[in-house]
């Protein structure tokens, strides 16, 4: 057996954790100095709970217990609390037992006894859930693979917390106990119980910050101005519903209130009486850590910090940073910064702006978060401008900037906007990922109900903002965009496309396909728009152009009559003020608002398909097609020439008539521009085969989101920043439909799992001795074949060629033609700089080839020439899989040499891959022609390519010890294909970031 002495404190079994209730909780080794603490703890145990844990009446805890509960060895027994600030509310323990029950003395025993001790103060709020997850992590890294328990039939909640974690278990009663035993191998079951816990806990701790009931803000100054005072006068003028204190220790004694603004004024938190919920902290960097203590004695569930002089200032500000993050952990609350901007919350019943922000932002339904300030002005100050006031079209349901993040980030808010019924769209300003593995799974999640719209600044290798302490991310840039598209994301590149893209998504239902019709009156924007959407791969219709005198009732007619075509999913109406005789509205006479209600009135038959407006020189009309539509007037007015109003439906109204065609009347018309469809210079170019309108069932109907039914149009002064945003709408669309079907990851008969992890663990048990922990080596070429075999990967042989006469041997083994190919590092994969010669027929060839390429390039010490027969000919391609500590396992795929070496032309996937992954991925590299038969070329085996990329992430996926599989190159011919040269790296597996039990970042 192993002995303490053998294994040191593990302190990568630390952890913070968010609770069911929104708190936090620190989970960590118990120790031998816990013994004070262990016996505090049971003393506030009541006599219940104590009978349940060991099934009779026990007061106190002995001394010997105490020992026995607090010294461990960390293998066979081991024991976990949770704390918060610094005490005991909860802990855990297994014993390592065999198959009759008794402590083990087989190191193969491989079985443990696990049991569980919750303050009732804290029954309820998910500790004990959160400790399973950790124990059994730690008892699958010891070895143990199975867990069982004994509780009285009365304990139903412990019966509970073993039953719902969704491990394989089996349940007998006998001698009046309760016998559970269950094996700790992850399921499908049990990770989405862990993932459904965390969402729910992790969104609760964000709820709480943006709905507190009372907020105090400390270091409000004495006089106007400053940021405290500020922080304060913004919570004022919002209308915050709840309370709100002033505190700062340098008020005089006595003072009771703060004048002008007549709100409760404190010299310290503890002299409020009531509970507070957020504490705003605008105090210097040197007095936070004070007030922060003052905030958990006091039972504050949050804290905003405003102050800087953080990670951002350096070093020493870095080390400030963390410490302030664990005694804030430690108290159990959530921190938004330091050096945040603030959150808003525009919730009536709320009403908060705990921020920098001047004023506070119009209600509506897009989730914004931002890490910088900065950014964070510019976004609301031109969302405001594209729609002021609450339930304009850029209205926003929460706001929170995050500064240096130290704690809660955007994954945080993304678990909150998930099933947040008020936000609709999730806009994210982000400069670093701390976690994109993480990022990448909520993202997905959280894009398959509503758009998840991304603007990543500092995107270039060491350009991380200073205050932002992240972990390495070795991918560049374009891996993770991959990803993000991977995972629904829509990627934009600059603030102003972040507003454009979210006011439509906001407002507009998403389009059924990329077929855009396009009308106005004006040709040259009507043709700006439509090379518009070639660039962007859309399917535009040829443009309606009506005349420079069209008047509202011509743009209300010609988009009902688009928007009824059974041939177009979206419209794009470009509009230029009007001239003519006789216009039902004369110029600059309210035109604007006019045509908004002519489009509107229109667009009210079809809410099923997204309109977008192009406008020069008529702000009016974004004005007033941002406002929420107003109420029509009662009107006596009746018959086929009544206006058909431009209210949007509104729940309890009668279901409308079916919709018709329109056939109105011809409108007057300029005699000498008559409306007509413009025909663009010749035909658009061929992006793909022409595909068939959508099919729908009969009867079928698009929903009609809530965002629709305001008919709210989004305008822009651009034709080109209006069709980007309509162009990542229909790729969205797209990506919802395709993640409905997401493909399977198939099942290969002839994959030899449980041999490739035994050859595994004999290869690290072998290679790893002068290793550090950590990092990663590379297995011997005759291993690695023999592995990749193990998942139907087979290599071709290549055989050594020190001298010509070894050479003609290897030749004469494999059989001709052969190739000979030099391994030197700085010549590997380099056909071009002769270091590969093929089709060699026979010995003299050979013989030769070899002397030419030793007088040419080197000695055969430095070339390392080998010999490899000859194989079809097809595209040289490279499959890759890396793991990185923080995107975790990717597979990626490319054409060998220049097209991926030079041009990056690289497409990207995360592990495991399904099968419909791994099609797209083949196509999606600007080089996939060439397999497809370009220019008259034979189409390759992409059959064949497909498998082996599903098998290699197959590999990567089953044994996490498998850390680089490195194909290249891979000759991918008409029928099949060739490995000719393959590499593999091990190591022994990391704690990972995501995949084992939920924890809070700490960086």
């Amino acid at each position: 057996m192993q002995t303490s002495q053998d294994h040191a404190y593990p302190a990568h079994w630390e952890a913070d954790v968010v609770l069911r209730d929104g708190g936090t909780a620190r989970i960590r080794p118990i120790t031998p100095d816990d013994a004070e603490r262990l016996v505090s703890f049971y003393e506030q145990v009541s006599d219940e709970s104590k009978y349940y844990r060991f099934f009779a009446p026990y007061p106190r805890l002995s001394d010997r217990d105490v020992h026995r509960f607090t010294h461990h060895d960390y293998v066979d027994r081991v024991g976990l609390a949770a704390t918060v600030g610094g005490e005991f509310i909860a802990t855990v323990r297994y014993d390592r037992i065999n198959d009759q029950g008794l402590p083990a003395k087989d190191p193969e025993d491989d079985q443990a006894e696990v049991a569980f001790l919750v303050q009732d103060a804290h029954q309820g709020r998910g500790v004990a859930s959160a400790l399973l997850e950790h124990i059994a992590a730690v008892a699958r890294e010891r070895g143990i693979r199975r867990f069982a328990a004994e509780v009285l039939p009365a304990n139903s909640k412990m019966i509970k917390v073993f039953t719902d974690a969704g491990y394989t278990h089996k349940r007998t009663f006998e001698d009046g106990v309760v016998r559970l035993e269950f094996d700790l191998e992850p399921t499908e079951q049990s990770m989405a119980v862990m993932r459904g816990r965390e969402q729910r806990a992790e969104a609760r701790s964000v709820q709480r910050l943006l709905t507190p009931r009372s907020v105090a803000v400390i270091g409000t100054g004495r006089a106007p101005g400053g940021v405290g005072r500020t922080a304060l006068r913004s919570l004022l003028d919002s209308g915050f519903t709840g309370r709100v204190h002033a505190v700062n220790h340098a008020f005089p004694e006595g003072m009771q209130r703060l004048d002008p603004e007549g709100v409760p004024a404190v010299r310290a938190l503890r002299e409020i009486s009531e509970p507070v919920d957020l504490a705003v902290i605008a105090v210097p960097a040197d007095s936070v850590p004070d007030v922060v203590r003052d905030c958990g004695e006091h039972g504050v569930q949050g804290v905003l910090i405003l102050s800087s002089g953080y990670a951002e200032a350096g070093p020493d500000g870095r080390e400030r940073q963390r410490a302030l993050l664990r005694q804030a952990r430690s108290y159990g609350m959530r921190l938004i910064g330091p050096n945040a901007f603030g959150l808003i919350n525009t919730a009536p019943g709320v009403r908060l702006n705990a921020s920098l922000a001047p004023q506070m932002p119009g209600a509506g339904h897009i989730g914004l978060f931002t890490q910088s300030g900065a950014i964070g002005i510019a976004l609301l100050s031109g969302l405001h401008a594209r729609g002021p006031g609450d339930g304009g079209i850029a209205g926003i349901s929460a706001f929170v900037s995050a500064g240096n993040r130290a704690d809660v980030s955007g994954n945080d808010l993304l678990q909150y906007w998930y099933e947040d019924p008020d936000t609709d769209v999730v806009i994210l300003y982000l400069e670093s990922i701390g976690n994109p593995r993480k990022f990448a799974r909520l993202a997905r999640r959280t894009a398959a109900v509503k758009p998840v719209v991304v603007a990543r600044g500092a995107r270039h290798n060491g350009t991380t903002p200073p205050g932002h302490a992240v972990p390495t991310v070795r991918v560049p840039d374009s891996t993770v965009a991959a990803l993000m598209r991977q995972a629904g994301v829509i990627r934009v590149d600059t603030v102003t496309e972040l507003i454009d893209a979210g006011l439509l998504l906001a407002s507009q239902p998403l389009p059924a396909g990329s077929r855009i019709a396009i009308l106005g009156n004006s040709e040259s924007l009507a043709l700006l728009a439509y090379d518009a959407c070639l660039t962007e791969r859309l399917r535009p219709q040829r443009p309606h152009v009506l005349t420079s005198a069209a008047t509202p009732d011509d743009f209300r007619a010609a988009l009902a009559e688009a928007l009824a075509g059974d041939g177009c999913d979206a419209v794009v109406v470009t509009a230029i003020p009007w001239v003519g005789e006789g216009a039902a509205v004369s110029p600059g006479g309210g035109e604007g608002a006019a045509l908004a209600a002519a489009l509107r009135s229109a667009a009210v038959a079809h809410p099923e398909k997204p309109v977008t407006v192009v406008h020069l020189a008529m702000d009016e009309l974004a004005e007033t097609l941002a406002a929420p539509a107003p109420a029509p007037a009662p009107a006596p007015a009746s018959g086929p020439d009544a206006p058909t109003g431009d209210r949007a439906p509104r729940p309890g109204d009668p279901a409308p008539a079916p919709a018709r065609s329109p056939e109105p009347a011809p409108p007057p018309r300029s005699p000498t521009h008559p409306a007509r469809p413009l025909s663009p210079p010749g035909p658009p170019p061929t992006l793909a085969a022409p595909q068939p309108a959508p099919a729908r069932a009969p009867g079928a109907t698009t929903p009609t989101p809530r965002r629709t039914a305001s008919l709210r149009i989004p305008a822009y002064p651009a034709a080109e920043r209006a069709v980007r945003a309509l162009a990542e709408a229909v790729r969205y669309a797209a990506w919802r439909r395709e993640a409905a079907d997401p493909g399977r990851v198939p099942e290969y008969d002839d994959i030899q799992e449980a041999a490739a992890g035994a050859d595994i663990e004999r290869l690290l048990g072998r290679l790893t001795l002068d290793v550090p922990t950590g990092r990663s080596f590379p297995v011997p070429p005759e291993d690695a074949e023999a592995l990749l075999a193990r998942y139907g990967i087979h290599t071709r042989p290549v055989l050594a060629a020190p001298d010509p006469d070894t050479a003609v041997r290897a030749a004469a083994r494999l059989g001709y033609p052969v190739a000979l190919k030099t391994t030197a590092p700085h010549l590997r994969h380099r056909a071009d700089l002769g270091g590969v010669r093929l089709d060699i027929a026979g010995e003299r060839e050979l013989r030769r080839t070899y002397a030419e390429l030793t007088d040419f390039l080197g000695s055969p010490e430095v070339l390392r020439p080998v010999v490899q027969s000859m194989v079809p000919r097809g595209v040289d391609t490279v499959i890759r899989a890396a793991i990185d500590p923080a995107a975790g396992a990717v597979l990626s795929f490319g054409l060998a040499g220049a097209p991926s070496q030079l041009l990056g032309d690289i497409a990207h996937r995360l592990i495991p891959a399904t099968d419909r992954e791994v099609a797209e991925q083949i196509r999606s590299i600007r080089a996939a022609p060439l397999l497809f038969g370009w220019r008259g070329s034979q189409p390759v085996d992409t059959a064949a390519l497909a498998e082996l990329l599903l098998r290699v992430s197959r590999l990567v996926d089953d044994h996490p010890e498998v850390v680089g599989v490195d194909l290249e190159p891979v000759v991918v011919a008409a029928h099949g294909l060739s490995v000719l040269g393959a590499s593999v790296r091990l190591a022994r597996p990391p704690a990972t970031t995501d995949l084992g039990p939920r924890r809070l970042p700490v960086y």
